[in-house]
């Protein structure tokens, strides 16, 4: 759910697919800002300035459907209606429209591509009876884009970083002795990404939160942090202070002699632009290393 946004959708009549120019708006509740829309204004958006939560706001726009001066969204009989539904916003005709990319043959047949400033939308309308829907050209600037759109533009731009394995003591591990598990400073870093059309601004931001180790011999280490690197002189028998792990048995019964450990880094990702912030679906990384697990042997004499 949107909070503090203002955001106002004006939809313009297009001659080539016969709609009737109607104002309209759509924002949620819970903000307020500079929102101006008059009701000659051709653009399929108004520009957002976002204020201070809580705080009523004087939109514009006009009689009918879309947005009321209550904050709320409604279709041309007056009923109240969802300002956003499955990512497209509501219109004063009740219908949704979302910025689309048609396909070269469907722009032919819909009369060619209009002159001027504008782009192509999706407009869903929805029943009883039934839904129905299509592609519409809207002309005017290009529409100002919801905050929580452009997170998940800035999420999609996210660099995370390589994961390195230090396992410690380095070398072949050994049964019963404590392993140190860590990643390398570089790989437990939070990193951000922008997403911005004129006058919005997105920057999300990953921050690693866990690091689940599948270490090859059916155990499965979470650590909260990226580990403790093991030091010469320290003792090997000492186990690590936040991330380790044991091994009961050796691996010259596995695939290739080995122990195949895998690491996945789990992300958390937040977003803040235009006065407002949230949470966006997380990511993941992962990395792979083969390590060998030897039978300690007890020398006699």
């Amino acid at each position: 759910m949107l909070t503090g946004l203002r955001q106002c959708v004006v939809l313009a009549a297009l001659a080539v697919a016969g709609l009737l120019a109607v104002p309209a708006t759509a924002y949620a509740d819970g903000g307020t800002g500079g929102v101006q829309c008059s009701q000659d204004d051709p653009r399929p958006a108004c520009d957002v300035n976002a204020g201070i939560p809580g705080q009523p706001s004087q939109p514009g726009g006009g009689d009918g459907g879309g947005q009321g001066g209550d904050g709320k969204c409604r279709n041309p009989g007056g009923e109240e209606i969802p300002c956003v539904r499955d990512g497209a916003y509501a219109g004063a005709d009740g219908c949704y429209y979302t910025p689309a990319d048609p396909s070269p043959s469907t722009i032919a047949a819909l009369g060619g591509q209009p002159a001027g400033e504008g782009g192509w939308y999706m407009r869903t309308c929805y029943g009883p009876p039934a839904s129905f829907g299509g592609v519409v050209w809207i002309a005017g600037a290009a529409p100002v884009v919801s905050p929580a759109v452009l997170a998940r533009q800035a999420r999609a731009r996210l660099n995370l970083p390589t994961i390195v394995i230090r396992m410690n003591p380095p070398g072949n591990q050994l049964v019963n002795l404590p392993v140190w598990l860590a990643l390398d400073r570089g790989s437990w870093r939070s990193v951000s990404a922008t997403a911005s059309v004129p006058g919005v601004s997105v920057t999300a931001t990953a921050r690693p939160v866990q690091a689940s180790w599948s270490m090859g011999d059916g155990v499965v280490v979470a650590c909260t942090g990226p580990g403790t690197t093991w030091t010469s002189g320290t003792d090997p028998a000492k186990a690590s202070p936040d991330c380790g792990h044991v091994y009961r048995r050796s691996s010259a019964g596995a695939l290739r002699g080995s122990y195949e450990v895998t690491v996945t880094v789990t992300w958390e990702v937040s977003w803040a632009g235009a006065g407002q912030s949230g949470t966006v679906p997380g990511l993941t990384t992962t990395g792979q290393l083969q390590t060998r697990v030897q039978e300690s042997q007890a020398v006699v004499r």
